[in-house]
């Protein structure tokens, strides 16, 4: 091969669980989840050409500076929800919080950042009147990527 493979995306992000079905219902409280697909001891929570994998284990390892990024339609709506749940918000400027098995959850908002689904994908998943923000519009720009 003349040059390595480019990378094109993430298919998945797979977390630690002790329990699918508390973590599928922890996960619900805080967000709208679609489509969940299981097999013995997992869920797969599907965000249209993505997901994530909750693999249940005997002894989860929480992760202190290793974390995920959600992107959500409301970032506002998401610190509410915390709140309401009792769920701590990490100090720092983003939205940051733990899950009950210590995976550190980022949430960002889809107006707010370069990453971007085709149109296709978000009529699919009802999310088609989402928009960007301008300075998302640049960085896109920026990036060669509109």
């Amino acid at each position: 091969m003349a040059y390595p493979p480019r990378l094109v995306g993430i298919n998945h992000v797979a977390l630690e669980v002790g329990d699918v079905e508390e973590a599928l219902a922890f996960y619900g409280r805080i967000f709208m989840l679609g489509r969940v697909g299981r097999e013995p001891g997992m869920a797969f929570i599907e965000m249209g050409d993505q997901f994530i994998a909750l693999s249940e284990v005997a002894a989860p390892s929480p992760d202190d500076a290793r974390h995920f990024g959600l992107v959500v339609d409301d970032k506002q709506a998401v610190r509410d929800i915390l709140a309401a749940e009792g769920v701590e918000v990490l100090p720092g400027p983003r939205l940051d919080f733990r899950d009950p098995w210590g995976n550190r959850v980022q949430v960002v908002e889809y107006s707010d950042i370069r990453f971007t689904k085709v149109p296709s994908v978000l009529r699919g998943m009802g999310l088609e009147d989402l928009d960007k923000s301008p300075e998302a519009l640049q960085e896109l720009r920026d990036y060669g990527l509109l």
